[in-house]
């Protein structure tokens, strides 16, 4: 996600993906909104080059809106074109985001859930890698919830009430 069109009137933070206790990806965000549990923020695709995952395709140019929550499990980011076509949801199970000043930190637990922009096509990601990451064994709790938020989270796509999705 590359940086967002700035709007001085907007705080800014960085995004910092950790997995396995290294930051994964950093980059520059645009805050939208922060109620005190739920921290919304804009970006452009920040790594290099195209994604292709065969049933979604993450490029330069493309636009994230992204929710994090200090007390749930997960983010939701709507993915949109840069002329606004939108694409779907990516959604990362995480734990709560941690926001210290001008950073949101977020640590990858492998779980992910893919929504399409229709709705039609809702797809579990990544199951073999979170089982082999041995999170079960180090942290069973943090591995409960992590398979519940993701439950939870393709139970509301399904049910067309993703948090964060609009309309």
């Amino acid at each position: 996600m590359s940086a967002p069109s700035a709007d001085p009137s907007r705080p800014s933070v960085d995004v910092v993906l950790v997995k396995d206790g290294r930051t994964k990806i950093r980059y520059p965000a645009e805050v939208l909104s922060d109620d005190g549990t739920r921290i919304s923020v804009r970006a452009g695709w920040a790594a290099d080059g195209v994604r292709d995952f065969g049933f979604v395709r993450f490029e330069p140019g493309d636009v994230f809106t992204e929710h994090y929550w200090r007390d749930r499990w997960y983010a939701v980011k709507e993915v949109r074109t840069g002329g606004g076509v939108l694409k779907g949801w990516y959604c990362d199970v995480t734990r709560p985001v941690e926001a210290t000043g001008d950073e949101l930190r977020v640590e990858d637990l492998d779980l992910d859930l893919w929504v399409s922009a229709d709705g039609s096509d809702v797809r579990r990601l990544d199951e073999d890698e979170f089982a082999a990451g041995g999170l079960a064994v180090r942290d069973p709790a943090a591995a409960a919830a992590a398979v519940a938020a993701l439950d939870a989270l393709e139970a509301l796509a399904r049910a067309g009430r993703l948090p964060g999705a609009a309309g």
